[in-house]
């Protein structure tokens, strides 16, 4: 089979050809039909996480090895199946990527996410840019409904990923003002998602004047993040703060906004993975009342909320467009030069 895989960290992804992956016991095989590409991937490729202060999170030393097939938001054909896996032959489904031992207290109480030797597809083991995936039980193939796979696809992370972090926002009221910060992907992932978790008022923020613009239909502000003055923009528009903020970019700039943006008792859910670090006054988390979440993509169960909720015909989803694998370095380089709006997914 065809995939494209890292065989040096920090180098552009190679085309390697090898067999077709055999199912065993409760695996599942499914052919690929498409995969999102997400930004995490580049940061995986390059090997590490940025920590701020010169540290950094060196992927080799947690389980992330070479070479590696990436790839986590996967829709596809079930093609083969294990002999203690009872699944359809020929159906489609969207699969659930973030997977864990199994055996944990953990897992073993669903809650995967915090497995602490996860078997994660597209990290610990072969993801989606390769022609075929191997998943280890037909629970984590989730049926469409009238889904297009592609949407489906990306739902598997950034759907995912906005709808778990908008789940860890306080309930809000008409008057209270949630805060998504950036503008790509995730965040107009969120956008399409916020209005049938909360009814607040919603005001995006980002630096690219055509992310913003396609922002602006959903949203009931938008304001450019590197102007000065779009902090007190925001504090007058929300009377005072914003009850919730997810910044979905991670930057020290993003952090350092989201605190001074949030009103007493607010909450910001930090997701973004862009890297870096931050001081942070401890005393006025207690004296302001705010909470810090870390929210990282979704549970099984999240997902298959997710998927019902997006099966609605009012719910908006992001625009996904579809390339070929092999544009696979050349879309790499897109997203990081931020020309990206909306997903691309890497087809087969």
């Amino acid at each position: 089979m065809e995939s494209y895989q890292v065989l040096e960290w920090g180098q552009p992804l190679q085309r390697v050809l090898g067999a077709r992956p055999v199912p065993s016991g409760t695996e599942v095989l499914v052919k690929v039909r498409a995969c999102g590409v997400c930004h995490s991937d580049i940061h995986i490729r390059d090997g590490a996480y940025d920590l701020g202060g010169g540290k950094s999170i060196q992927l080799g030393l947690i389980g992330i090895h070479l070479p590696l097939t990436m790839g986590h938001e996967i829709v596809g054909t079930v093609v083969g199946a294990g002999p203690d896996a009872r699944v359809e032959i020929g159906a489609e489904g969207v699969v659930y990527p973030w997977i864990g031992c199994g055996a944990c207290r953990h897992c073993l109480k669903g809650e995967e996410l915090d497995c602490e030797t996860p078997r994660s597809l597209g990290t610990r083991r072969p993801g989606g840019y390769g022609q075929y995936v191997l998943v280890p039980h037909p629970r984590y193939v989730l049926p469409l409904g009238n889904l297009d796979p592609l949407v489906a696809a990306s739902a598997a992370c950034s759907g995912l990923t906005a709808y778990s972090a908008l789940k860890k926002l306080p309930a809000t009221g008409p008057e209270e003002t949630i805060v998504i910060i950036g503008a790509g992907g995730l965040g107009l992932a969120a956008l399409g998602l916020v209005r049938h978790l909360h009814a607040g008022r919603i005001v995006v923020l980002d630096s690219n004047p055509d992310k913003l613009a396609l922002a602006a239909s959903q949203a009931d502000a938008v304001l450019d993040i590197s102007d000065p003055g779009s902090g007190a923009a925001l504090r007058a528009f929300a009377g005072g703060g914003a009850l919730g903020v997810v910044d979905f970019v991670g930057l020290p700039q993003t952090f350092e906004w989201s605190m001074a943006a949030l009103r007493k008792g607010g909450t910001l859910v930090e997701v973004g993975l862009f890297g870096g670090g931050v001081l942070l006054s401890i005393p006025v988390l207690p004296m302001r009342n705010l909470r810090l979440l870390g929210s990282y993509v979704g549970s099984l169960r999240e997902f298959t909320e997710l998927l019902a909720l997006l099966n609605r015909p009012e719910v908006k989803t992001v625009t996904v467009q579809g390339r070929p694998i092999a544009e696979i370095n050349d879309i790499f380089e897109d997203i990081r030069l931020g020309r990206v709006a909306g997903r691309v997914m890497a087809l087969f």
